[in-house]
């Protein structure tokens, strides 16, 4: 899922770029450049926002009456988790026993073939 919340951006006189989401609790980060900030909110939020769609709690709704005081941070759910799943899973497949014979000969990673054919299908960058 995308998500779009609003977010307030303050610099402390020691230079320090705090990003605060107010529609999700506790959900606050810090940085040296707005940039880095920026980023770690986008981070955070898409964390705490998979850890709602994973634990089945609703997502909170965000509150863009703040919006000419705020930025809005973005999260991509779905591109979050690809970036942090590294999660492995068993899958079992059927193909040719010639195949396979050919294929083991030749020392080939089943994972890593059936992982870029699989990606290169769905169109996920590689």
């Amino acid at each position: 899922m995308k998500y779009v919340y609003p977010a307030y951006i303050t610099k402390a006189s020691n230079g320090i770029y705090t990003v605060v989401i107010p529609d999700i609790e506790h959900c606050i980060t810090r940085a040296y450049s707005l940039y880095e900030a920026i980023d770690m909110a986008e981070d955070l939020l898409s964390l705490f926002l998979t850890s709602y769609e994973d634990d089945g709690k609703a997502i909170p709704e965000p509150n863009f009456d703040r919006i000419n005081k705020t930025t809005l941070i973005k999260a991509d759910t779905a591109y979050y988790r690809r970036k942090i799943g590294k999660k492995s899973v068993n899958l079992t497949v059927s193909l040719p026993e010639w195949l396979k014979t050919e294929a083991r000969q030749r020392d080939v990673n089943f994972s890593q073939i059936m992982q870029i054919a699989l990606k290169k299908e769905l169109g996920i960058g590689l």
